[in-house]
């Protein structure tokens, strides 16, 4: 089969398409045949080294939908010919508020979805939307996942809240941005790209700011208005993150499900308690709240923003684009031949 495998730490050119065994089922796994991938940050971070734990050679991916074509023992035979979307969460386990000790992601240390088979537990295949498209489909995963969480099972975000999104244009951002509309919240959301903002606007956004302007911090104030923010959605860290705290509202929450500027060493913690802040920490998300994200994407009829669309061969490509925060939204990898 056709795989991209990344052999050393580099450059976006260490992904290189080979020729490899494709795999076959153990005992309750299955094998789909992949007809598109999607890519996450966490690629990048694997790719360039940033990564506990990481294991060369690796097929990298979390994300993909395609069609069952095998299925190992204690898995029932009918599953053949059925789309499927994978959930990259392998044994989170049956506490709903935190995965176990040996929960890990697709994509590394077991070999992922930029391929054209991928073997995986059949506990991790669910039927694929019929309202999207193998693109589409692809795209939600990871993403899609970590944003549900991060709103619904985690903040409880409601109709009518203040929901505050930093760095849009990235994939979970952009799901956020889609879910807290559809749920009836208003928006407002920072990035470093006036482009980006306007895009965040066309999809929901209320308002937004550039974090790169000197002012950005009393101006997304004045654009929110004295109330101040029920719900921030962060992903940065960085020196940024006590701003955050001054711009919840007292008795608000702040849910972060990553560090991309690293450690936030400048934290004032006073205002935590004495706004009564609510700090949330999120990643990925439970078998269940795969199941109940893909019913949301389902029953709202909501496609996931999908920014382009690539061959499998040129994920090299990709990579540099998002490696260069040039996207908005998810990048694709089609592998239907």
């Amino acid at each position: 089969m056709r795989a991209v495998v990344l052999r050393e730490l580099g450059e976006p050119d260490q992904l290189k398409v080979e020729e490899v065994a494709a795999p076959k089922p153990n005992k309750g796994e299955v094998v789909v045949q992949l007809k598109a991938a999607a890519l996450n940050r966490r690629d990048v971070w694997i790719r360039r080294g940033r990564y506990a734990n990481i294991r060369l050679p690796i097929v990298p991916g979390s994300d993909g939908s395609g069609v069952i074509v095998e299925t190992g023992d204690r898995v029932d035979s009918a599953l053949r010919g059925k789309d499927v979307v994978i959930n990259p969460c392998l044994d989170w386990g049956v506490n709903e508020r935190v995965q176990r000790a040996d929960f890990r992601i697709l994509g590394l240390p077991d070999n992922g979805t930029y391929a054209e088979y991928v073997c995986i537990p059949a506990v991790n295949v669910y039927g694929k939307p019929k309202n999207l498209s193998w693109e589409e489909s692809a795209a939600l995963p990871l993403a899609g996942l970590t944003a549900y969480r991060v709103l619904v099972s985690r903040a409880n975000v409601q109709s009518g809240q203040t929901v505050l999104i930093t760095g849009v244009g990235g994939g979970v951002a952009s799901f956020a941005l889609q879910i807290a509309k559809e749920i009836g919240a208003r928006i407002y959301v920072t990035s470093g790209d006036d482009d980006k903002l306007e895009r965040a606007r066309d999809i929901g956004a209320e308002g937004g700011v550039n974090y790169k302007q000197d002012h950005w911090l009393s101006d997304l104030k004045k654009m929110i208005g004295s109330d101040g923010i029920d719900v921030v959605v962060d992903s940065a860290g960085g020196e940024s993150f006590d701003a955050l705290l001054d711009l919840a509202k007292p008795g608000g929450t702040i849910v972060t499900y990553g560090s991309t500027l690293g450690p936030s060493d400048n934290v004032n913690i006073r205002r935590i308690f004495w706004k009564q802040l609510n700090i949330l920490g999120s990643t990925m998300g439970s078998p269940a709240d795969f199941e109940n994200m893909l019913e949301f994407y389902s029953n709202n009829n909501i496609k996931p923003v999908i920014d382009s669309i690539l061959p499998l061969e040129e994920a090299h490509k990709a990579h540099a684009r998002m490696e260069d925060s040039a996207q908005f939204g998810k990048l694709v990898l089609n592998i239907a031949s």
